[in-house]
């Protein structure tokens, strides 16, 4: 009987000692795998995030014509620098046709701000804009731009222009008078300026801009940032951003590669000719849909 039980126990403590093997291995293989991956992570390189850019495209209710075609025109932009938002902007609809076309548009897109402003670009409709913002919107973005409806922008060269820029206090666009290169002289045109987030809230907080909401909407906000003593971060991109040929004066120059914004465009010709310089059609897909060949 003794012989037994010591046979039985020798035999549970092999047991024992077996699973306790596979035990401590089974840890070992484990802890080495969850240190591994800790080290891996910790000499993993950091990828830069993107920045965030909200552009507001500063438009008329029935301009129904104009958004269609700028979606298609930005819809076919894309850039790994930047997550960019193109968003269309007008102040309180007071024509009830115009309206019932613009509820189709926003559940359609749902790319339009509607402001509570008097549709009037000197008479505070850029103020509201930027004040309203941190109010409306479910998150900050990093720079917020106002355009007019009549520019061309280039998604990648911009987000490329922005990328080393400062993210706080900073002024961006094409300073007037159209001469000068200097950009902390007077202000930035209204074709298309970007400020910081830190700027969008300090218009929504501070009283000077809020008394001074009448004149050329562009030219108030340099004002605006000059009597508060900001924007020391001031960025003007000349000559990549300018009018038309022929429009405008010193303000217009011939198309160049490397533009960022061409103004003035008031004319679907324009637009046309705007369009080939820069080759947009260029990734258009040979397709049996289609028998007819596009000129690019």
């Amino acid at each position: 009987m003794m012989l037994i039980r010591r046979k039985l126990f020798l035999a549970s403590l092999s047991s024992f000692a077996i699973l306790f093997f596979i035990f401590f291995i089974s840890f070992s293989i484990r802890l080495n795998f969850s240190l591994t991956n800790t080290i891996l992570l910790q000499r993993a390189p950091q990828i830069n995030t993107q920045f965030t850019l909200l552009i507001g495209i500063f438009t008329r209710p029935k301009n129904f014509d104009r958004r269609h075609f700028l979606r298609l025109i930005y819809g076919i932009q894309s850039t790994p620098t930047a997550h960019i938002d193109v968003k269309f902007v007008f102040c309180n609809i007071t024509n009830s046709e115009e309206g019932t076309f613009v509820a189709l548009e926003i559940m359609r897109f749902n790319d339009i701000i509607i402001l509570n402003c008097s549709e009037n670009m000197n008479s505070g409709k850029t103020y509201t804009y930027f004040s309203t913002l941190p109010q409306i919107l479910p998150t900050r973005y990093d720079y917020v731009m106002k355009a007019d409806d009549d520019v061309y922008l280039r998604l990648s060269p911009l987000a490329s222009s922005l990328e080393s820029l400062p993210r706080v206090d900073l002024y961006y666009g094409f300073v007037i008078p159209c001469p000068s290169m200097n950009p902390f002289v007077h202000y930035m045109s209204g074709m298309g300026f970007v400020l910081s987030w830190d700027l969008v809230e300090w218009i929504k907080k501070s009283n000077i801009p809020s008394n001074y909401t009448y004149g050329p909407e562009d030219k108030l906000v340099g004002q605006w940032l000059n009597l508060g003593n900001k924007a020391k971060n001031r960025f003007s991109d000349k000559p990549k951003m300018y009018d038309y040929p022929g429009t405008n004066g010193k303000c217009s120059h011939e198309l160049i590669p490397d533009t960022i914004a061409v103004h003035r465009l008031k004319k679907w010709e324009q637009w046309i000719n705007v369009v080939r310089f820069f080759n947009v059609t260029k990734q258009l897909q040979p397709s049996s849909l289609y028998s007819i060949s596009f000129d690019h």
